[in-house]
């Protein structure tokens, strides 16, 4: 098992540890949900608000590391294996995070999420970045788009440049920290430009390879 792997590992049993130390003292009404103020206005019954966010990281975490061995190009995830599995562990950081959030609010300690979520989402689209600058052609990780999936060439150019959009994505998430209720904006509006520009951009990267090779 490599480092990673044992970092992910790690990062999953201290979640479901302080989880288990801090359930006694949560009240029997825990905050799950936060408007774009940063004030509580969901709640969910003491098991379910502590165990929600694990039922989704734990499965989630399995399932990242059982695609590369069910991908038909599963000999590409070695080229950039370092990278995958570095996410998974972004990933698992990313929920835990989450999860102390939930758990700080459930005892009384007040930590608006519109300065917890922006840094989070931030690192989060920052390593994507990353992921993507390396992530060679299969069929679950990256921006598969018809056009990618068809030409090596348009793989390449799209996730170089998909790599660069994301990190300054990553860079405007956390600039949202400093703007209050419109902090969920600075993370979902970048996220989703860069995601409708990528799949513009490799349909025109193939026709113009199409029109190059014609």
């Amino acid at each position: 098992m490599t480092l990673v792997r044992l970092g992910v590992v790690a990062v999953v049993v201290l979640t479901l540890a302080i989880t288990a130390i801090v359930y006694p003292a949560l009240p029997d009404q825990v905050p799950s949900h936060w408007n774009a103020a940063g004030e509580v206005d969901g709640y969910l019954p003491r098991l379910w608000g502590a165990a929600i966010v694990p039922l989704i990281m734990i499965p989630l975490t399995a399932l990242f590391f059982l695609i590369p061995r069910i991908d038909p190009l599963r000999e590409n995830y070695r080229k950039f294996q370092p990278y995958y599995e570095g996410f998974i562990l972004v990933f698992a950081l990313f929920f835990a995070i989450i999860q102390v959030q939930i758990l700080l609010w459930g005892i009384g300690i007040e930590i608006s999420p519109n300065i917890v979520i922006p840094p989070l989402f931030g690192a989060l689209f920052i390593y994507i970045g990353f992921l993507l600058d390396h992530a060679e052609p299969n069929w679950f990780v990256g921006i598969r788009t018809p056009w990618t999936m068809s030409s090596e060439k348009v793989w390449k150019k799209t996730h170089a440049m998909g790599g660069r959009l994301f990190k300054i994505a990553g860079i405007v998430s956390i600039v949202g920290v400093f703007f209050g209720s419109f902090a969920l904006w600075f993370c979902l509006v970048p996220v989703l430009l860069v995601a409708g520009y990528t799949v513009v951009y490799s349909y025109i990267q193939f026709q113009r390879e199409r029109i190059s090779t014609g």
